[in-house]
């Protein structure tokens, strides 16, 4: 699991992403969340599909969420480790 200790990732990995917001994710804020909202990734788990879509690739992966809505590479760490970190936990 990621050394990473913020709050917005403890909670994410707390339980199932269910029905958590594109906002849970770590490394998606307002700005991130509204752009990817608007390109129909509401929901963590329709990102999280794109994860598994790109095979678990983290680097395809940060490619892709730089692409789609201007996330810097920080950002794209961020929620590329998240879900690798939660598919490892929970699948």
């Amino acid at each position: 699991m990621s050394s990473s200790t913020t709050q917005k990732f403890r909670e994410f990995m707390a339980e199932p992403i269910g029905d958590k917001s594109i906002r849970d994710v770590p490394g998606i804020g307002d700005v991130l969340g509204t752009k990817l909202s608007d390109a129909g990734y509401e929901r963590a788990y329709t990102l999280f599909g794109k994860y598994l879509l790109c095979n678990k690739d983290l680097e395809e992966f940060q490619d892709w969420i730089q692409t789609q809505c201007g996330a810097n590479s920080h950002q794209a760490k961020s929620a590329a480790q998240a879900f690798a970190d939660w598919a490892e936990a929970f699948i």
